[in-house]
């Protein structure tokens, strides 16, 4: 009869052990490794600082680390660096960094909007009025791209007018609201606070129906990472989620705490329709990779699946 009850007893324990092993599989997800992204002071970086803030990491098991930066070139620096995994960046940046020999993978594209915004004591009502003025951008970046693509749109040539380089977006919008640059291409949030504080709307990448605003990892991340990167898809899709369906006033103080974003955000911050995570549309690859290809900036060209690796719906 022991030998028996024995017997019983570690049935019971092995059983009891595999029911436990199922619910940890079906109700409980494994702890994932870490992810260290970058992030610019920009409406595309909000879904991620959402996703932090709202606990949507850490729901799906993952640590995501946050780096904040305030120009384009010292974000690529630590990229390439290997103090991230990946960044919210763009196709020209994608684009430098493998023509650098440093591989680098398109995941989704972003929502960011990118506006010509207008001095508020210039006389300017449209594009051409800007011909031979002092225009803000950061060189070889994003901006230029938007701005050149501006111009053309008008058939004005790149050196229509005068590029004055400003690579951090927070000292271009200040000296545009201060008077001392006719234009400047900027992101959001700060194109509305300039135009919330008494500079012009022009055009934009809106109105043009361009997209090169991109979210990029290391090809070694991509291989390595893959699960901590959809789970990190996951969580980002909760808060686009969030964001499409939440009043302001809810998250609005999470942004300017965590977005880097100056206190006139508050009431001048407008907020694009965010998507869930998906792949970039080939022409908004191609045709950054024609830009780059005609000024010369770039050793080779690159097909759309150079670039784009789709970890989504795997």
């Amino acid at each position: 009869m022991r030998k028996l009850w024995v017997a019983l007893c570690v049935t019971i324990l092995v059983l009891s052990a595999g029911c436990s092993g199922a619910i940890e599989k079906s109700g409980q997800k494994a702890q994932l490794g870490e992810i260290t992204i970058g992030l610019m002071p920009d409406t595309d970086s909000l879904p991620f600082i959402i996703a932090q803030e709202k606990g949507y990491f850490a729901e799906e098991g993952l640590k995501v680390n946050i780096q904040q930066f305030k120009s384009a070139m010292d974000r690529d620096s630590a990229l390439q660096s290997g103090n991230l995994d990946g960044a919210v960046s763009d196709m020209l940046a994608v684009a430098f960094d493998k023509s650098g020999g440093f591989d680098v993978k398109v995941t989704s594209f972003t929502d960011g909007s990118y506006k010509l915004i207008a001095g508020k004591g210039e006389a300017i009502s449209g594009v051409t009025d800007l011909a031979g003025k002092d225009v803000a951008v950061s060189k070889n970046t994003i901006i230029e791209y938007v701005t050149d693509q501006i111009l053309a749109s008008q058939n004005m040539q790149d050196n229509s007018v005068n590029k004055v380089v400003i690579p951090q977006i927070p000292t271009r919008l200040e000296m545009l609201q201060n008077d001392k640059l006719s234009a400047a291409t900027l992101p959001e949030p700060m194109a509305s606070i300039a135009i919330y504080n008494g500079c012009k709307y022009i055009t934009g990448s809106d109105e043009l129906e361009i997209n090169p605003g991109v979210i990029m990892f290391t090809a070694q991340a991509v291989e390595s990472k893959k699960a901590e990167l959809q789970a990190m898809y996951r969580a980002y899709n909760k808060a686009v989620a969030y964001l499409n369906n939440t009043n302001r006033e809810e998250y609005i103080d999470i942004v300017l705490d965590k977005g880097g974003f100056p206190p006139t955000a508050r009431d001048a911050l407008q907020l694009p329709q965010y998507h869930e995570a998906a792949l970039p549309k080939e022409k908004d690859v191609t045709d950054c990779i024609v830009w780059l290809e005609n000024k010369q900036l770039i050793k080779q060209v690159y097909s759309y699946d150079d670039i784009v690796v789709d970890i989504l719906g795997q």
